[in-house]
């Protein structure tokens, strides 16, 4: 049995391998990680930390752990291998090539930005705007911090009640940019005092996450010469976050991989680096 946990800003999420068949499971983060914390975290998925001869922990928080818990070691994975191995996994299917050069985007709390090469994996940019960006902002606009709220709002709204689009700044469309697609964000709040709806606040804000978060993988792929760009993180959680994303990607003929249940790939990267390690000695 193979198991890991992330132990992210904003959850925790955690994988195991259990008889050829991998499950996971997520819940809050909840201060700063102890014994306790893991034992509970690992009962929440069924799992017994006295049947693990070891255990690999990732995320920001995983170095407060110690390095064994009773009989159980603490195999600890950096950030940059586990979100680039955890990429490669969902994004390439069994017939693909696993040295198949890709861009992993790591859509959390914040985003982080990786290239992966084969083993070789690299931390290529990031950006401050991430999830926590837009529940910090869904509190202060929205009234609410929570993202399943922010994003059914969103799928009711029209980004451009708030955004300004080409066509209201230059009266048509530019490159390969439609008359529709975002000028100035929110920049119709800057020029009146007229009242927003809720939906339409909502779809601007996903809005302006998502296109940060996908101009940035975009550019960042051309940077590094690669053609494939997968996003994780929880923020694939969010069909309305997806939305944004698939249509950055048409306006730039990039298309992005965003898996299903995309939220555990931090963690099960950091399990199967583990496990390759295991087999290998």
């Amino acid at each position: 049995m193979f198991a890991a946990i992330d132990f992210g800003i904003s959850n925790t999420d955690a994988v195991a391998s259990i008889d050829g068949a991998v499950r996971h499971w997520t819940r809050p983060s909840d201060g700063t990680p102890d014994a306790e914390i893991v034992r509970q975290v690992l009962a929440a998925g069924g799992v017994d930390l006295t049947e693990l001869p070891h255990l690999a922990v990732t995320g920001g928080r995983h170095r407060a752990l110690p390095t064994r818990i009773d009989d159980c070691v603490l195999f600890g994975v950096d950030e940059v291998t586990a979100i680039g191995r955890g990429g490669q996994a969902l994004a390439l299917s069994d017939g693909d090539d696993p040295d198949t050069p890709i861009l992993v985007v790591s859509a959390g709390s914040g985003t982080a930005v990786v290239a992966a090469r084969g083993t070789h994996y690299a931390h290529i940019t990031g950006s401050g705007v991430g999830g926590g960006t837009l529940l910090g902002l869904g509190r202060l606009l929205l009234d609410s911090a929570d993202a399943p709220t922010i994003d059914a709002l969103a799928q009711q709204g029209n980004p451009n009640g708030a955004d300004l689009s080409l066509k209201d700044v230059i009266s048509g469309p530019i490159g390969t940019l439609p008359p529709d697609a975002t000028a100035v964000n929110f920049g119709k709040l800057a020029r009146s005092a007229a009242e927003v709806s809720r939906p339409d606040l909502a779809a601007a804000l996903v809005t302006l996450v998502g296109q940060v978060i996908a101009i940035t993988a975009i550019n960042a792929a051309r940077a590094e010469r690669l053609q494939r760009i997968v996003v994780i993180g929880h923020m694939t959680d969010m069909p309305s976050f997806r939305t944004v994303l698939n249509r950055v990607g048409d306006y730039y003929g990039t298309r992005l991989t965003l898996p299903n249940d995309a939220g555990y790939g931090t963690a099960l990267g950091a399990m199967l680096h583990r496990s390759a390690l295991a087999a290998a000695t």
